[in-house]
């Protein structure tokens, strides 16, 4: 864990298809795909693409409670699958949904107890002090770094999934459904004996500085110790993105990067008036702060779960801000609505 004084980055990977004959999938687990787990008191959703009007399919759920909030909280992100849309900040929606411990005890009825289920090999806690990610630590509450035990967990899996179900008969289009999967995390830091996945980086380094005729030139570091790093005669002039693949190197399989108030990493040169183009929260009116992005290699693993084509789904990277305030109305049954900002990727063939 990086000290308090440094950007701490949590990466996330794809850790396994989540296969519902073995794992029944709620709100307290990271994902891709499938179909989004709301927390019991919030009403299901349907967002629609705000360009075209069309119903979006869900791309990622992330369970992201706070360090030191009383809270239950996830994100869920939604995209357009129009070709003209994807790309497109107006075609992905985020919202964001909280409810109490208490809230969810007083949603459940009784019922026979969910029967043992085998643990995923995934963590299903984001917060700002998280220790060990996918461990689950005796005598831990389950905020503030902990894992929430395994009876917790079932028996919220069941209240989750059994109120879902009552929804089942709402009428709604054929949304595609992407296959699902795990998301296992691991903080950035721990990643600096992954030579396997620096060699491979490297080699997409040196094939992409090749084909651009781009040299990755070391000026010195920024705040925080970082190297910073500038490319040289890059015949499209892009520096942003040697930058970007560098940062990344230690990891290009990394579909997620998380990291609550801190910077984003952008793909391409972002609007000079970035911080004019992220709205206030629409609820309080505060400031919205970055919180996660996803990354390029997200896209050649949305696939649709019936078996048929790959979705058109394209972009370099989604940026996702919050409410710095992470506001909420008690006893809210609707799910609060963030800002995606979305940046086409320069060159996707690298990350295939």
């Amino acid at each position: 864990m990086a000290s308090p004084t440094q950007e701490s980055n949590l990466i996330g990977v794809a850790d396994g298809e989540l296969d519902p004959k073995r794992y029944q999938s709620s709100f307290l687990i990271n994902k891709v795909g499938g179909q989004p787990d709301w927390l019991p008191v919030i009403s299901r959703q349907s967002p629609r693409c705000g360009r075209c009007g069309a119903p979006l399919a869900h791309v990622a759920q992330v369970y992201c409670p706070l360090d030191a909030s009383p809270y239950h909280r996830n994100l869920h992100l939604f995209a357009c699958l129009g070709a003209e849309c994807s790309g497109r900040s107006e075609g992905w929606r985020v919202l964001r949904s909280q409810c109490l411990e208490t809230e969810v005890a007083a949603s459940q009825t009784p019922s026979r107890p969910a029967p043992p289920q085998e643990a995923p090999l995934s963590a299903t806690d984001w917060c700002d002090t998280a220790d060990d990610w996918g461990m689950e630590e005796e005598g831990d509450d389950g905020w503030g770094g902990g894992v929430k035990k395994d009876t917790q967990v079932n028996e919220e899996m069941d209240v989750s999934s059994r109120l879902q179900d009552l929804t089942l008969g709402e009428s709604h289009e054929d949304v595609p459904v992407f296959r699902p999967f795990f998301i296992s995390v691991v903080e950035e830091s721990d990643l600096c004996g992954e030579e396997d996945d620096l060699e491979h980086a490297q080699e997409l380094l040196r094939e992409y500085e090749s084909r651009e005729g781009a040299v990755g030139v070391r000026v010195g570091e920024v705040d925080g110790g970082e190297e910073k790093y500038e490319k040289t005669s890059a015949r499209h002039g892009d520096a942003v993105f040697s930058r970007f693949m560098k940062k990344i190197s230690l990891c290009p399989q990394q579909i997620l990067r998380y990291c609550h108030k801190g910077k984003p990493r952008f793909i391409s040169e972002p609007p000079s008036n970035m911080a004019q183009v992220v709205t206030a929260c629409g609820s309080c009116g505060r400031p919205r702060t970055f919180e996660l992005q996803l990354m390029p290699a997200l896209v050649s693993l949305l696939k649709r779960k019936d078996g048929g084509a790959e979705a058109e789904l394209e972009f370099g990277t989604v940026l996702v801000y919050t409410c710095a305030n992470s506001c909420w109305t008690a006893g809210s049954g609707s799910a609060v609505e963030e800002f995606c900002f979305v940046q086409g990727d320069p060159d996707q063939q690298l990350f295939k």
